[in-house]
């Protein structure tokens, strides 16, 4: 009796394995005709029975899997996650049993996935349809985990796309990697142009350097992108009401990287957006003597004291970061508007005089010093010319604004002929 019960389930394991073979080969066929509904049918018949099977036939089902799911790139966003999955079980369950037969044909569907995939990334983000873009470059990070970058721009793209969720998670999954997008950056000056060019990698740049069309070869380390990416957690946190889970995110941070500038300014520009002017000033100061030769830092340290009225020492700190970046047009128009902001502020005492021979006078001495002030902010945007000759249109009509105002009319006709439409 019971050798009977031995034969009997020998015939049904046997009667499984067979059925499991039919459907994959049905599949296969399918997947061949392009049919992929009916590959869909016959690995979904077989998935049942697959619990059961050796590491070979696991390792051919999850291939069809991956197959007919992803569909030549016409399967559905949900179809070509599971697909992606499917295609790394290959290599899971291959890599196990040490038996290699389809992770060959993976890495190359792979290939081709990922080029689908970053192509119509790119084209999303050029049409401005960031979620699509951010799930493209989501699925080519899936695809392959060692391109950390992907899952950069996947994170990036899904804030610009305003799907906070989303990008938290995917920036939560960043920081928890440790990633900081550090790459070194390869250049060299063009001959022909005299402008400094990057290379993608130092063989190419030693290579343009070698054939004698480059000169003046230079490589550096990229700014870690750490900060931004703690500070985007954080700034995700606020907008949902989260300011505890913001602060708290940002610290951890900085206990970890104590010395990292940029995260002491991601506290500050929290800090900021809470409100908190005088932290802010403070840790901001804090970051510069971390990094002292940081313009931007300067730079924000400036726009801040300009809002809160000091121009002297929001002069001081754009004109620290002028010096540090000698083309930073930004600096150069806000020094120049708190001589402007400074200036308007006496209007305000001139329309306040009487008729009296005093007040004339004192009409006539702020009259003078608000032009002498008007004339500063010229001279700073003047000087920033000299250097960078190229102009731009802000600074020209910063210009042409300021010599109306102070009736040189001439100067102003000038500086306004130059504004490029």
């Amino acid at each position: 009796m019971k050798k009977q019960i031995i034969i009997a389930l020998a015939l049904l394991v046997s009667t499984f394995s067979f059925s499991q073979k039919d459907e994959l080969k049905a599949a296969e066929k399918a997947i061949k005709n392009k049919n992929f509904a009916d590959a869909k049918a016959a690995i979904q018949s077989a998935e049942a029975l697959i619990g059961s099977a050796d590491d070979k036939t696991k390792a051919k089902f999850y291939f069809l899997k991956g197959e007919a799911l992803y569909a030549n790139g016409a399967g559905s966003n949900e179809d070509t996650d599971k697909a992606i999955k499917s295609f790394n079980m290959v290599k899971d369950i291959e890599a196990k049993s040490g038996k290699i037969k389809y992770s060959s044909n993976v890495e190359d569907m792979k290939k081709t996935m990922l080029g689908n995939f970053l192509t119509k990334a790119n084209t999303a983000l050029q049409e401005k349809r960031y979620m699509q873009s951010s799930d493209g470059f989501n699925k080519a990070y899936r695809m392959s985990p060692k391109d950390t970058l992907y899952l950069y721009y996947a994170a990036s793209t899904a804030v610009t796309g305003q799907d906070y969720d989303t990008s938290l998670k995917l920036y939560e999954e960043l920081r928890d990697l440790g990633y900081t997008g550090i790459e070194m950056e390869y250049s060299a000056t063009n001959k022909e142009t005299g402008e400094p060019e990057n290379f993608d990698n130092k063989s190419l740049r030693d290579f343009a350097v070698r054939g004698g069309t480059h000169i003046v070869p230079k490589e550096k380390k990229t700014e870690s992108r750490s900060g931004e990416i703690i500070k985007n957690i954080a700034l995700i946190y606020i907008s949902k009401g989260e300011d505890e889970k913001a602060i708290k995110a940002i610290k951890e941070a900085r206990s970890e990287n104590p010395d990292d500038a940029s995260l002491i300014i991601s506290e500050a520009n929290i800090e900021l957006k809470l409100g908190n002017n005088e932290k802010f000033k403070s840790l901001m100061e804090e970051a510069t003597l971390k990094d002292p030769n940081n313009a931007s830092l300067r730079y924000n340290i400036g726009v801040m004291t300009m809002k809160e009225g000091d121009y002297e020492e929001a002069r001081k700190a754009f004109k620290k970061a002028l010096e540090l970046d000698p083309s930073m047009k930004d600096a150069a128009l806000n020094i120049s508007t708190t001589y402007i902001e400074e200036g308007n502020k006496l209007v305000e005492e001139m329309n306040n005089l009487g008729t009296s021979n005093a007040d004339f006078q004192r009409y006539d001495e702020l009259k003078e010093q608000k032009v002498n002030l008007f004339r500063e902010g010229a001279n700073i945007l003047i000087k920033f010319l000299d250097g960078n000759p190229s102009g731009s249109n802000d600074i020209y009509q910063q210009l042409n604004n300021i010599y109306l105002a102070i009736g040189e009319v001439d100067k102003a006709k000038m500086y306004k002929s130059k504004i490029k439409e």
